[in-house]
C-alpha cells in the first residue's frame, strides 16, 4: 500500500509560480510512474503531467506544456510539479497519483492509477 501526501498549494497571482511536492511511502517508489491530475469545481478530473518509473519520460497535457514541469527524486521518494505563468483557469485541487510500472498511453489515464493523495488546493487569483 502506497501513501501519497501532497504539499505546496496555495494562493498565487496570475502569472506567478508555484511548486507542488508529493512524498510517497509504503512502496518501492522507483517502481511507480507518477502523475499529477487536477479537478476544478463542477469539472471532471483531468490529467496534468506524468513521469515514468523507468527512464523518467515525461508527458504533459496541452495546457501544461511549456508552463509546467514534472520531476522526481527517487532518493527522496518525491515527485514535484513546478508551475509557471499560472492562469485563473489553473485553479483546482491538484492530486498526486501512483501507477505501478505504467507507461504510455495508460500513464495519462486517471483510472490506471492505483494510489492517490488527498489533494492540495491551488488558487490563481488577483
Amino acid at each position: 500500500q502506497v501513501q501519497l501526501v501532497e504539499s505546496g498549494g496555495g494562493l498565487v497571482q496570475p502569472g506567478g509560480s508555484l511548486g507542488l511536492s508529493c512524498v510517497a511511502s509504503g512502496g518501492t517508489f522507483s517502481s511507480y510512474s507518477m502523475g499529477w491530475f487536477r479537478q476544478a469545481p463542477d469539472k471532471e478530473r483531468e490529467f496534468v503531467a506524468a513521469i515514468t518509473w523507468i527512464r523518467n519520460i515525461t508527458y504533459y497535457e496541452e495546457f501544461a506544456k511549456d508552463r509546467f514541469a514534472i520531476t522526481r527524486d527517487n532518493a527522496k521518494n518525491t515527485v514535484f510539479l513546478r508551475m509557471n505563468s499560472l492562469r485563473p483557469e489553473d485553479t483546482a485541487v491538484y492530486y498526486c497519483a501512483a501507477a505501478y510500472q505504467t507507461t504510455f498511453p495508460k500513464i495519462v489515464v486517471h483510472n490506471e492509477y492505483h494510489y492517490w493523495g488527498q489533494g492540495t488546493q491551488v488558487t490563481v487569483s488577483s
